[in-house]
């Protein structure tokens, strides 16, 4: 019994036994099966011709049935029933909703269909029935199926393989780009604004002039998009952000206009809507509006629209016109966005593409067609000029070809008495038993003649055509301009240039400035041209007038674009542009800080650095900024780190209790450090000994101080050896040294003597990396400043006291130093200056300034 059980289970059939799948596999399989249909074969537009499908499909079908712009309109029922039919096995209403759209003149920039009777409207009314309307293609929709019948694109067979349909059109038109496309896939969407045929073949040419061309090139012929409905294209960060990226978010605006009417009331007029927007409805919500109290100073709201579009809003006696508008821009539909996103199917794969992405599959596909078309051609001119080559052979001997014929019992015999006699091919014997007997006479055969000697010229050039790549794109070239000349229109969008458009740089020269901070922080920008030039041991001219004690702290040279960092003694960071700052004359107080960014007011500002921008990730990468405090700690962070502004600053570097920043600068990560001691000392060792660190890190020990009195006065990062060092004592008194002077030792020592400090000479406090080609501005406490070319100091040893570079009144003292570059012409004098002018001391006075401790 168990045998026959066996043999009972064995007789099942296969199809019958169930197999058990793990069901996440099966739905993650059928999904992707799903998503990948729907990507490819529905929703996103092939690259090369801007279609989908459904496009191509009633673009063919409408061809196949000879709707052509010359024929009479046919039936819109009977045209989706030849699509439905034959190449699209999906509802009727998918592929009569395509044709209409592409009959509408305000959804498409250059409709294929040419429509007849009720196509819908702009107030989003729908399309009569299929079996009310009619339709054919338009002049430009043969340009898309131009040589389609000359094996130019690949066909493949339509769903119940009964029928053959092209995988692409052998357009002559850049569609992806003058007609766009919108559809939403599984996962992704694609949403491509239309453009200006004109343009967009202005631009094509320019690639095809030159592969390497950059998208501003580009950009000088296509200028943004155009779109069906006109309007204005309210600024152009978002149409240069598509075209370099292939996302961007387009602001559309309604064309407008304030008008006054017999009576004095005011009324706006709008003439064209942003594109996709449903009139009756944008004029409904502004309504609810109105009522709502959201919207004031609209008395009426009238659709005058006929052909053209009309809306007038009537604007209250007491209403300002301008601001009404402005309200109408921000609450309704009147401006609108358009969120580009350039999906496309590229070798059957979706990719977001730039402008020049989207010209190079165009051309690259065109180029394809004139190599195909011109194979085809050349196939078919080689096939006509065999055959002729027999006619000619039969025209030769014609008495002896008649008598052949003649004497032949059949058909068969003739062809192949004719093959075997005078050498022809089966294809020339059946074309010469075929000729009829006109072509025997004279008249007739002069023409066969002059058929196959322009046929060899044909022949010639295609051959040409096909060994010689610059010829073809020249074809591509030429046809593109003849498209234009039949097509090619005037924009219908305008741009306008919006308020993000037009920063503050735009409206200010990049001129060289000098900043100005004082030590209670008020700041001021002035011309640099405003300091002159002084002698060594001048008294200066005045810098600005300080009260309370005030006095400026902080010379800073920039050009107006700049930004800077600036860094309070406790270690935060704060942004600001150079241009921001209110300038000032000379001898002005300036401004509070405070009331310029959000410092607190207890902190004061010790360091900045100078940045050209925040925007360049490979500068930012590759530059660093070091920091030092007063207790001779040191910390390198990446310039990243502070890319970001905040309005309320960010923390620099952790600061110890009792210890304050006092210097920051930016370096290139190779540079060499010098920090210099109140006591006279300084340390040089190389930035590579200093790990970077993340932004809220304390940092390392950079130099030992001498006693607990002392403190770091300054750091300096040098990269040349031509540079030397510039230290300057609290009583005036400052020298040069080489650089190669101070030996290079491990980070966190105590250093070598950079200036022998004397009573005369007082503390140190300042140390500055200069050349000759710097000048030197110095300000007391007192609030004189003077500029001095660092080429009036000579070269000395470390330990020397240097010699005096500015004359101080009775118990006044040095504030702070800067270096400034010099101009290459600078005047000596600037009218109606107020100054102080000194003598300079003595050679005398000055080489006992010189005395050195060695």
């Amino acid at each position: 019994m168990a045998e026959e059980t066996e043999n009972d289970n064995n007789l099942v059939p296969a199809n019958d036994r169930i197999v058990k799948i793990n069901i996440e596999d099966q739905m993650k399989s059928a999904y992707i099966d799903y998503s990948m249909s729907v990507i490819v074969s529905r929703a996103l537009p092939d690259a090369r011709d801007g279609l989908k499908p459904v496009h191509r499909r009633v673009l063919y079908g409408m061809d196949g049935l000879g709707v052509t712009s010359g024929k009479p309109y046919k039936k819109s029922a009977r045209i989706v029933g030849e699509v439905l039919g034959k190449y699209h096995p999906h509802g009727d209403s998918s592929v009569y909703d395509t044709m209409v759209r592409m009959a509408q003149h305000w959804s498409m920039r250059y409709p294929m269909v040419d429509g007849q009777g009720n196509y819908g409207s702009l107030d989003g009314d729908p399309p009569a029935a299929m079996r009310y309307t009619e339709a054919r293609l338009r002049k430009v929709a043969e340009e898309m199926l131009a040589d389609l019948k000359k094996d130019t694109v690949d066909f493949q067979l339509n769903f119940d393989d009964s029928e053959q349909e092209p995988t692409v059109l052998p357009t002559r038109i850049p569609n992806l780009l003058v007609n766009g496309a919108s559809g939403i896939a599984v996962g992704m969407a694609t949403n491509m604004a239309p453009h200006n045929l004109t343009e967009v073949i202005d631009g094509t040419i320019a690639y095809i002039d030159n592969r390497d061309i950059e998208i501003s090139e580009l950009m000088q012929h296509i200028k943004a998009p155009d779109f069906p409905t006109g309007g204005v294209i309210y600024g152009h960060y978002g149409v240069r952000e598509a075209f370099e990226t292939g996302r961007g978010r387009i602001v559309m605006r309604a064309k407008a206009e304030i008008e006054t009417t017999k009576s004095g009331r005011e009324i706006i007029v709008v003439t064209e809507i942003p594109y996709l927007i449903n009139k009756a409805d944008m004029i409904k919500r502004t309504a609810e509006l109105i009522n709502e109290k959201k919207l004031e100073g609209i008395s009426e709201i009238r659709d005058e629209s006929a052909k053209d579009v009309r809306i007038v809003y009537e604007v209250k006696r007491d209403a300002n016109a301008n601001v009404v508008l402005n309200n109408l821009f921000k609450h309704t539909s009147l401006q609108s966005s358009f969120s580009v996103n350039n999906i496309a199917l590229v070798k059957g794969r979706p990719m977001l593409m730039n402008l020049k992405d989207m010209i190079q599959a165009f051309v690259e596909h065109r180029h394809d067609v004139v190599v195909r078309r011109t194979k085809f051609e050349l196939a078919e001119a080689e096939k006509r000029a065999h055959i002729l080559e027999g006619y000619l052979i039969a025209l030769d001997h014609l008495d002896e070809v008649i008598k052949l014929i003649r004497n032949s019992e059949t058909p068969e015999e003739a062809r192949v008495g004719l093959m075997e006699k005078f050498g022809l091919s089966d294809i020339q014997a059946r074309a010469i038993l075929d000729m009829t007997l006109r072509r025997l006479t004279g008249l007739e055969r002069e023409k066969i003649k002059e058929e196959y000697a322009e046929l060899m010229k044909t022949i010639d050039y295609l051959k040409q055509v096909l060994a010689d790549e610059g010829l073809r794109y020249q074809i591509i070239k030429d046809e593109l301009i003849e498209v234009k000349e039949k097509f090619g229109d005037e924009r219908r969008s305008v741009i306008v240039h919006s308020a993000e458009d037009m920063t503050m740089e735009d409206f200010i020269d990049d001129e060289e400035v000098v900043i100005t901070i004082s030590h209670n922080s008020y700041v001021k920008r002035t011309p640099l041209s405003e300091y002159k030039r002084q002698g060594r041991g001048g008294k200066g001219s005045i810098g600005s007038n300080t009260r309370d004690e005030d006095f400026t702290e902080h010379i800073i040279t920039a050009t107006a674009h700049n930004y800077m960092l600036l860094f309070t003694e406790s270690g935060r960071c704060f942004w600001l542009r150079a241009f921001e700052i209110p300038e000032g004359s000379r001898t002005s107080r300036g401004r509070a800080l405070q009331n310029i960014i959000n410092v607190p007011k207890e902190e004061k500002i010790k360091a900045y650095i100078l940045v050209k921008n925040l925007k360049d990730q490979e500068y930012l990468e590759n530059n660093f900024i070091i920091m030092c405090t007063k207790q001779g700690t040191i910390k390198k962070t990446s310039l990243e780190a502070y890319s970001r502004p905040r309005a309320n600053g960010i923390n620099a570097i952790n600061i110890n209790e009792g210890d304050q920043l006092i210097e920051a600068c930016l370096t290139s990560g190779n540079s060499e450090i010098v920090m210099a001691l109140r006591s006279g000392r300084a340390i040089r060792f190389n930035e590579s000994t200093v790990r970077p660190m993340g932004r809220t890190a304390t940092g390392v020990r950079g130099v030992t101080l001498a006693h607990e009195k002392d403190e770091v006065v300054g750091m300096i990062s040098v990269n040349s050896s031509e540079v030397s060092v510039l230290v300057v004592s609290e009583k005036g008194y400052g020298k040069r040294t080489d650089l190669d002077d101070y030996r290079i030792t491990n980070r966190g020592g105590k250093g070598v003597k950079t200036i022998n400090v004397t009573e005369k000479t007082g503390e140190l406090v300042a140390i500055k990396d200069v050349t000759d080609n710097d000048d030197l501005m110095i300000i007391n406490k007192s609030g004189i400043v003077i500029r001095i070319g660092v080429d009036t100091l000579r070269v000395m040893g470390r330990a020397t006291q240097g010699v005096r570079l500015i004359t101080l009144k009775e118990n006044d003292e040095i504030a702070s130093i800067t270096k400034v570059a010099r101009e290459e012409e600078e005047e000596l004098e600037i009218e109606g200056e107020e100054s102080v002018e000194g003598t300079e001391d003595s050679a005398a006075d000055q080489d006992n300034n010189s005395v050195s401790e060695e």
